[in-house]
């Protein structure tokens, strides 16, 4: 798929070449829509929006090459301001929740350690403020660089290491894995 190509074509208003764009990353969206939003209806709800203003703004783009970064970055806005407006608070994914595709299958060793991995996962995120969370979670949950984190939290990249930096450390010191000198 070449996506500067695709992005020529939908800024000339062809909605399927958008619409391929965005279902390339489909899921990616969705997980990050996910992470911000907790529920998985709130998390659709924002992809649906954030499609209406891909499609209203994307002649607004000035580097093809950059429309994922600043889709995901539109989505990120999108999330934050569904949650002001639902005046929620998102510490952390709903990792506890089973999933549909859980629910249709047996109960199996592979689940319960999923599952306990997650808890263990949350009880340490806890620990951590929300703008460290926030960058630990684009970092190592989404795959996100450091400058698509800077870009989403309208921060300088070196806030964003900052952030990952001191959280990995308060993680390390809580978890046991170093000790603070």
């Amino acid at each position: 798929m070449n996506v500067v190509r695709l992005v020529k074509k939908a800024k000339k208003g062809n909605k399927e070449a958008l619409l391929q764009l965005i279902m390339a990353q489909q899921d990616d969206y969705y997980r990050l829509a996910l992470t911000y939003m907790k529920s998985s209806h709130d998390a659709m709800d924002a992809m649906e929006e954030m499609i209406v203003i891909l499609y209203e703004k994307i002649h607004q783009l000035k580097k093809e090459e950059a429309f994922y970064s600043w889709s995901k970055t539109i989505l990120v806005n999108i999330c934050k301001t569904l949650l002001d407006k639902q005046k929620k608070i998102v510490l952390i994914d709903d990792w506890n929740t089973v999933s549909e595709h859980e629910q249709h299958q047996p109960l199996t060793a592979d689940v319960y350690i999923k599952r306990e991995q997650q808890m263990d996962m949350q009880a340490l995120l806890v620990q951590l403020n929300e703008q460290q969370k926030e960058a630990i979670q684009l970092k190592y949950f989404h795959d996100f660089d450091y400058q698509t984190i800077a870009d989403v939290t309208q921060v300088s990249i070196g806030t964003v290491k900052s952030r990952i930096f001191q959280g990995l450390k308060k993680l390390r010191a809580y978890y046991g894995g170093e000790n603070d000198e």
